[in-house]
């Protein structure tokens, strides 16, 4: 793979085609998500030109598309409800400055270099995760999919309003919201690939309820976006909101790392190249930063786009930044155009993305590849769903992680093993067995093997516990690559316990990082030079030797008299 994000004109064609069918998908899904989030259907035409903008001018994805998606603007959602609520007149205003501070975490973490450890979480949580994000994203299009404004209170204020909603629904719009995913759902894949579904269930919808419903005049409609340049907000906070307001963007900064990486992944699998995390970071943090100078969502790389992007001949960033060109050109001359868009319209083209991001395939066989992960998903969808974002990924990552380490801790505890005589389970050489048999279970080899991370600790001090009487203890560190703080710190426990009981004490093997952590331990200052060995054999002589000064070491090793004088 390649490392390339060069802006040139050598694939021109492709990466003119690739935008414009970008463009295309895009525009629905704007309005879409710019009605869905509260901020208005501009809001989310805005997000879609200036974050896809700066991600592609300064991103590290080649072919990567950015712009509002789905589960950003849930998190979005709920920020503007929160802080509308908290203060009606400044709260919108507030809610974009969450986008900038997002924005500038993103910026963070690029310049951190942390792009590498974003999307190192287990599957399970990142897969409950987004299937939450989908069913939230579900659930808040009821109302608008029955004819009717959106409740107060989100998904737990939906839900208990429903019977409400049922009893007053809207026929017509909840007939154009129907008819808009049955268009998007069954469309043939032929026609799919000519035209986007959405984009034709957007039209097909607005006309309908222009032409079969022309006496409807109760439908709800987007309304006129004003035509130009959007007004610059300038950051607003309030001392009661604040702290809201950083974790919100942290959250939300998070989330749009997270989205945008792994859609690169997906990118770089179709290109055969390979993305920038960091420098991609850096570019969805500006571009989240603009867009939340001039009032536009947050977005991050969107899956769909890209995909399609790819497939249309796109693969450097023209085709990102030809994108945004023709969605400005349609913003700035023919937004009026927008103004008879049905509300139910648009909430079905949400509610179908919100079908989209759960995870069927996953969610129908999770419990037949792991229970406890198919726990740890259904546990993250009901903290995701119904308490908290931020607490669900922070209580799954919590949880999988604890559960993953105790499997390889118990995995690695087994080589964590002492023995005085010959054993199978730890392949000697000839001489080596020798020299451990004729000891007569007075030397005692300690040895351990693979990365000693914290959870084997509890194995070392366990093994060490059960050593009986013994004259000298051969600890083998040679098979060890890594030895964890908690680890050495047993192994030190084993070595001064060892001392005190005046056993002679021999170290094999200890290299590289060993060695490094036992001498910041002060082991060496214990244990002298001469009984530190690189060579298992040498350091069993010599606790052999030690123990049987008389030994006649002439002899052959088949002859060995080790009986005292």
């Amino acid at each position: 793979m390649q490392i390339t994000n060069k802006i040139h004109f050598r694939n021109l064609r492709g990466d003119l085609f690739g935008g414009v069918t970008a463009a295309v998908i895009a525009l629905p899904m704007a309005l879409a998500f710019g009605v869905a989030s509260g901020a208005g259907a501009g809001a989310g035409l805005w997000g879609a030109v200036l974050v896809g903008f700066f991600a592609a001018l300064f991103g590290g994805t080649p072919a990567l598309i950015s712009e509002p998606t789905g589960p950003m603007t849930v998190v979005l959602t709920a920020v503007i409800a929160n802080l509308t609520a908290s203060d009606p007149e400044n709260g919108l205003a507030m809610a974009f400055t969450v986008v900038m501070m997002a924005g500038i975490f993103q910026i963070i973490f690029g310049a951190l270099k942390l792009g590498k450890y974003v999307t190192m979480m287990p599957y399970t949580v990142i897969s409950g995760f987004m299937s939450g994000i989908g069913i939230i994203l579900v659930v808040l299009q009821i109302a608008p999919f029955l004819g009717q404004a959106s409740p107060k209170g989100g998904v737990m204020g939906t839900l208990t309003s429903l019977p409400e909603l049922l009893s007053n629904i809207q026929p017509v719009e909840t007939l154009l919201a129907a008819g808009t995913v049955a268009i998007i759902w069954f469309m043939p894949e032929k026609f799919k690939k000519i035209v986007p579904p959405q984009l034709v269930a957007l039209i097909v919808g607005t006309i309908a309820s222009l032409y079969f419903f022309p006496g409807a005049e109760a439908i709800r409609r987007i309304g006129e976006i004003p035509a130009g340049f959007p007004s610059l907000q300038m950051p607003t906070f309030s001392p009661e909101n604040l702290q809201l307001m950083v974790v919100d963007a942290a959250v939300l900064g998070m989330l749009g790392c997270i989205d945008a990486l792994l859609t690169s992944v997906v990118a770089d699998s179709l290109t055969r190249t390979e993305h920038d995390s960091n420098k991609e970071l850096i570019g969805q943090g500006l571009g989240n930063l603009v867009s939340g100078l001039f009032g536009g969502l947050a977005g991050a790389g969107a899956t769909m786009g890209t995909v399609v992007n790819i497939q249309s001949g796109g693969r450097t960033a023209v085709s990102g930044l030809s994108r945004a060109f023709i969605l400005l050109v349609v913003i700035l001359g023919a937004a009026s155009l927008t103004a008879t868009i049905p509300l139910a319209v648009l909430a079905g083209i949400a509610l179908k993305v919100g079908v989209d991001i759960i995870d069927w395939d996953f969610l129908k066989r999770a419990h037949e590849i792991s229970i406890k992960g198919s726990l740890i998903m259904y546990g993250v969808i009901l903290l995701t769903v119904l308490v908290d974002l931020i607490v669900a990924v922070g209580v799954g990552v919590f949880i999988a992680n604890v559960l993953t380490i105790d499997r390889m801790s118990s995995l690695q505890a087994e080589s964590v093993k002492t023995i005085s005589d010959a054993d199978d389970d730890i392949p000697l050489q000839p001489d080596e067995q020798r020299w451990l048999d004729q000891a007569n279970g007075r030397v005692l080899l300690f040895q351990l093997s693979g990365p000693m991370i914290f959870g084997v600790a509890k194995a070392i001090g366990r093994e060490h516990n059960a050593i009986g009487e013994c004259d000298a203890i051969v600890f083998d560190l040679t098979e060890v690559p890594h030895l964890g703080v908690t680890a050495s710190l047993a192994l030190e426990n084993a070595i001064e316990e060892a001392i005190d009981k005046k056993r002679q004490v021999l170290i094999v093997g200890a290299a590289g990082q060993t060695r490094r952590r036992l001498e910041k331990l002060k082991l060496f200052t214990m244990v002298p030079p001469e009984q530190c060995f690189m060579n298992r054999e040498e350091a069993l002589k010599m606790a052999v030797t030690n123990i049987f000064p008389d030994l006649n070491l002439d002899s052959s090793a088949s002859e060995l008299d080790v009986s005292p004088a």
